[in-house]
């Protein structure tokens, strides 16, 4: 509806009020002239205050209400003599045939050009109508005022309605303006939809009128044309456009191409309702969008073959990605159709890493090839170990990267939706468990970087590779078996001082202790203690020695760490053998004798307390004199194991050029045959530091072996480090270390079961089965995944050991025994 200025209304002359009646068919004819002047837009010379005192006069006389009916029968005329003819004079045949049966490229133009001429003719009648009624109100002020009947424009504008959008046209099959007018809006959006240039205001006006128009007098918003003839015929067109829409972009199996003209769709059906149609139809059009186009399809373009979210993720097509994230948005909350997708890929991807792994391990290691001097042999035996530990470390690094690479998906693409972040976490979490050395493998990534890996990184660089290890850890379930390996590999850190930097090794703690709590980190704290009370325990003794008047305790430097057996991961170094006790090894009287002493100092200050010496993880810092043939002695420094150290001790109480057979340091030792073989393999067959001659010669030790100090062994180097073959760095497990940890940690994890029902019951005192169930798991969950039939075994246990009774049997129900 046009807008017009309100006017004040004059207060009538004296004298109007007795004019005579016979005065009004003379005051119609100059009024009706007037207005037919008005319509013909001819009204530069009309005098409006004329018009309306004489309009004001057929009122005063009473007469308002044939007033308004002959200003309605006259516009009603001039519509349907002159404005309709007009419009559907421009109707061309063409706008008049089926939309169905016009074909859009061969005719196009010519059909455009007479749907523009249609529009624009409709246009110009609209806007002329509104103007001429605008002028007619103005000069009918006061009718208006007094009628209690609907405004003479809004009576006008239903006239429009009536007689000329409503007006039939006069060819077959008697189509209405209106519906004329309907088809060929439709067919210019088509045209849009379709690539091709439209005039755009022209259609906005048409639609505007019918915005303007109403189907009832009263001009309820509901009863707007544009919402009951225009827009139900647009929506199901648009219907009916975007699912075959669909239909041609999945034929084509292009999922790229479905999201980005599908983005594409819903940027243009944005822009359409604002500037071509209505505002009002912008939520309507999109719906339809998203239940024809998106909603039907979305899930068949996730799953399309080479070029689906599966390719996507494998490509990295991370604009790609984020349209289908947001289609998928649209139309799903839950993006269940993106979402099972991304964690099928993961997981798949995540097995591809645990086969390679795998396939790694399990790889024959390579034979020497014949030629192969015997330096290389003697490297060959420690090859696979190295070589299993590289595979662990390759795995974490794998996975880290996959992690980073979803990382960057879900920040770029998935908008950081928290949703998408927990079922990606989820996916890493059941990958990584499928590979049940997990656990064993994250602890060698950290003992690696944290020897070696974080030399020559910032603070910052080396903050982050421990955030990305601590990560890791978040998805592994079995939190103590984590504990129990990244113990094992700290303490070989600490005793052989292959830290690179306490710090981060405080750090790490630190990490760990927010992640998994105090609870996890208690002993490993506690190990660090130890080192530290050790350091001044160390310090302490070397201080008594300087004060001792014994001689012999000054000539050996004694650096020691005492241990909390319960805090450490070592076993007590007594084993079996052949089902008898395996004592411990014998000490040369020189080492003994130090021993001893430090046990008095320490035993002195430490009441009731108990040493038990672990020399397999020691070691020393030996000089020893080589007596060469020509009489010259060439002297060396020699760094090796606590065992080696008491196998080369032995060499002298035997004259030179004699030799021990291995039978003969094993008795005089007592260094475990495991151990004793690879600290002999390290001494004697190792090609660089051969301070011992074997016979014979090979690279296996055997009880008939003989054993030679060897006075020809030659170094570039005064310092000499031996390394103990095969066992002196963090290494994968074997198979029987592995079946050995697994037994010790069911063992831990039976009294942590219990520990917690016993916890549980004394709180409750009384439970049901189902009940005890559920808490128990709930409680062992964030170290690990208790086994349902372990917990029914531990309660058994703690009913035969009269913790608990049966209480009831239906439902079963447990008693706690105070």
């Amino acid at each position: 509806m046009a807008l017009r200025a309100r006017h004040k209304i004059r207060a009538p002359r004296r004298g109007l009020a007795s004019a005579r009646k016979d005065d009004f068919d003379t005051l119609w004819d100059v009024l009706e002239a007037s207005l037919n002047e008005i319509n013909t837009k001819n009204a530069s010379s009309l005098s409006f205050e004329e018009l309306y005192r004489n309009a004001y006069k057929m009122v005063l006389m009473t007469r308002g209400e044939e007033l308004y009916t002959k200003v309605q029968q006259l516009e009603e005329n001039w519509l349907r003599n002159n404005t309709q003819q007009r419009v559907i004079d421009s109707i061309a045949p063409i706008l008049l045939r089926s939309q169905q049966s016009t074909d859009i490229q061969d005719q196009s133009n010519e059909k455009r050009a007479a749907g523009e001429k249609f529009l624009a003719v409709m246009k110009e009648q609209w806007e002329d109508h509104q103007l001429c009624m605008g002028m007619m109100t103005d000069v009918l002020m006061y009718m208006d005022r007094i009628s209690n009947k609907p405004s003479i424009f809004v009576a006008a504008m239903a006239l429009f309605r009536e007689h000329v959008v409503r007006a039939t046209v006069p060819a077959e099959p008697s189509p209405t303006i209106a519906s004329v007018l309907e088809s060929t809006i439709l067919f210019m959006i088509q045209l849009e939809r379709g690539g091709h240039m439209i005039e755009r205001p022209l259609v906005r006006h048409c639609v505007q009128m019918l915005e303007g128009l109403y189907d009832t007098i009263t001009e309820e918003e509901s009863s707007k044309l544009y919402l009951t003839m225009f827009e139900p015929a647009f929506l199901k067109a648009s219907t009916e456009f975007y699912l075959e829409e669909g239909r041609k972009l999945l034929t084509n199996g292009d999922a790229t191409a479905f999201c980005r003209i599908a983005t594409q769709r819903i940027f243009e059906e944005h822009e359409r309702s604002r500037y071509t149609l209505s505002q009002m139809t912008e939520p309507k059009v999109l719906q339809v969008l998203d239940d024809c186009l998106v909603r039907k399809n979305i899930e068949e373009v996730v799953n399309l073959e080479g070029t689906g979210v599966r390719s996507m993720l494998q490509n990295g097509q991370l604009d790609a990605l984020k349209s289908v994230y947001t289609l998928n948005t649209r139309v799903d909350p839950s993006k269940q159709a993106l979402t099972n997708v991304v964690k099928k890929q993961i997981v798949e991807m995540g097995r591809q890493i645990n086969s390679t792994a795998l396939t790694l391990s399990l790889a024959p290691t390579q034979r020497p090839e014949k030629g192969t001097d015997q330096s290389e042999k003697g490297k060959e035996k420690e090859k696979p170990l190295n070589q299993q530990t590289a595979i662990a470390i390759q795995w974490v690094d794998d996975i880290l990267a996959l992690k980073a690479r979803f990382d960057k998906i879900w920040e770029e693409s998935f908008s950081r939706d928290q949703g998408l972040q927990k079922s990606i976490m989820a996916s890493f979490a059941d990958f990584i468990n499928m590979n049940t050395r997990s656990s064993e493998y994250l602890s060698l990534f950290f003992d690696e970087n944290l020897k070696k890996g974080i030399k020559g990184k910032t603070e910052s660089e080396v903050d982050a590779l421990l955030d990305n290890g601590i990560t890791l850890l978040r998805y592994v379930k079995d939190k103590d078996l984590f504990e129990n390996y990244y113990k094992k590999h700290l303490s070989r850190r600490l005793l052989m001082k292959r830290a690179a930097s306490m710090d981060a090794e405080r750090q790490m703690i630190s990490k760990m202790k927010v992640e998994v709590g105090n609870q996890f980190t208690q002993r490993i704290e506690a190990m660090f203690k130890d080192m530290t009370v050790s350091e001044d325990l160390s310090t302490n003794y070397k201080e008594h020695v300087a004060a001792s008047a014994d001689p012999e305790e000054k000539t050996i430097d004694l650096e020691i760490n005492v241990l909390t057996s319960t805090m450490w991961p070592m076993e007590s170094m007594i084993s079996t053998r052949d089902g008898a006790v395996q004592l411990s090894c014998i000490f040369p009287r020189e080492i003994d004798n130090l021993k001893r002493s430090f046990e008095q100092f320490y035993l002195d200050k430490h009441t009731g307390r108990k040493l038990s010496w672990q020399a397999s993880m020691g070691t020393a810092d030996i000089r020893a004199n080589f007596q060469r043939s020509n009489g010259k002695v060439q002297r060396y420094e020699l760094n090796v194991s606590t065992y080696a150290l008491i196998i080369l001790l032995l060499f002298n109480d035997i004259p030179d050029g004699e030799s021990l057979r291995y039978t003969d340091i094993q008795l005089r030792t007592r260094i475990p045959d495991h151990d004793l073989i690879r600290n002999l393999q390290s001494l004697a067959v190792a090609p660089k530091t051969r301070v011992l001659k074997k016979e014979p010669m090979s690279k296996d030790v055997k009880p008939t072996d003989r054993f030679i100090f060897n006075n020809e062994f030659q170094s570039p180097f005064m310092k000499v480090r031996i390394g103990v073959v095969s066992g002196g760095a963090n290494k994968v497990e074997n198979q029987d270390q592995r079946k050995e940890t697994e037994k010790k940690m069911s063992e831990e994890r039976a009294g942590s079961i219990e520990a917690a029902i016993v916890r549980i019951m004394k709180q409750r005192k009384q439970l049901i089965h189902s009940q005890l169930m559920t808490e128990v798991l709930s409680q062992l969950s964030q170290r690990f995944v208790p086994d349902v039939h372990m917990i029914k075994r531990r309660i058994e246990s703690l009913i035969d050991r009269e913790y608990l009774e049966r209480v009831a049997e239906e439902p079963p129900t447990y008693g706690y025994v105070a």
